[in-house]
């Protein structure tokens, strides 16, 4: 093996260790551009065509799959606790009136302390679906009941 094909297998090697250290997805593409220079050097290309190419190659690659690959990667998140209240039904147990601070309505088995997003009184018994939550308080806006 040569001194350019053992050089392109190092930086190969150097940037799939990068890749694994980070969640970037940009090594990756740098170490595949270095494999492409090793096999050209292995043929005995010039080292300039080595390089060219080694930059076309990485460069090609990070701008055509990074975000495809990066897609696929990236974990779906699901949505847990409060978070998953968010977009809820609930019906309201106590009158909200933002202006004294009152309110409280029922999501599922819990009680909460709430808000109207708007600034519109909401009666109780209403149906009302939950907007946004802020520390122990729910923001909430009327929706109409669904018919079934």
């Amino acid at each position: 093996m040569n001194l350019a094909a053992l050089i392109w297998l190092m930086l190969m090697v150097i940037f799939l260790c990068m890749e694994a250290s980070t969640v970037a997805v940009v090594s990756l593409w740098f170490a595949a551009g270095a494999l492409t220079a090793m096999i050209l050097s292995l043929f005995s290309v010039s080292l300039w065509i080595q390089i060219a190419v080694f930059l076309a190659v990485s460069v090609l690659l990070l701008l055509l799959l990074r975000s495809v690959v990066k897609k696929y990667i990236t974990p779906k998140l699901i949505r847990t606790n409060v978070d998953a209240l968010v977009g809820q039904n609930g019906f309201v147990t106590v009158s909200i009136d933002n202006r004294t601070a009152t309110g409280q309505v029922k999501l599922g088995a819990m009680y909460w302390s709430a808000r109207s997003t708007g600034s519109d009184t909401i009666p109780e018994g209403t149906y009302i679906r939950v907007d946004r939550i802020e520390g122990v308080k729910v923001f909430v806006s009327p929706v109409e009941i669904p018919v079934q």
